[in-house]
């Protein structure tokens, strides 16, 4: 699916993945060994997220249920977490420096947008059920 940030009319990524299901969220992005630009990974519900297994840092962005951005992280190395909040239902993770190449501000509105056309894979995948 296509990601967007509608109040900057910008496109932040092409091939997010959505982690809608609890084994879908329990292994998130662990085995992978990079995540391209344009490439992430959209985990809902949820209300914070680690990095333990990771390989590589990310970018983190926490959103509202309707995808407002409420907080951000930069590069958040393997091995640490963002903190826990009620008020945060979706996480998005993009690869690390992705944020500020996006302009990604909080406050800003993100959208989803139905791709229609060919589902490509996104770095290097180790388990096709990532796919939305």
């Amino acid at each position: 699916m296509k990601l967007k940030n509608k109040t900057k009319a910008t496109t932040i990524g092409s091939q997010i993945d959505v982690a809608d299901t609890s084994l879908k969220r329990l292994f998130g992005l662990a085995g992978r060994r990079r995540l391209d630009a344009g490439c992430g990974l959209l985990i809902r519900p949820s209300s914070g997220i680690h990095t333990f297994g990771m390989r590589f840092a990310i970018d983190v962005v926490a959103l509202t249920r309707d995808l407002r951005v409420l907080r951000v992280w930069h590069q958040l190395r393997p091995f640490r977490m963002t903190c826990i909040s009620l008020k945060i239902h979706n996480v998005l993770e993009i690869g690390a420096g992705e944020i500020g190449r996006c302009n990604i501000e909080v406050g800003d509105q993100l959208e989803v947008v139905q791709d229609i056309g060919p589902d490509t894979e996104c770095s290097d995948t180790p388990n096709s059920a990532f796919r939305s």
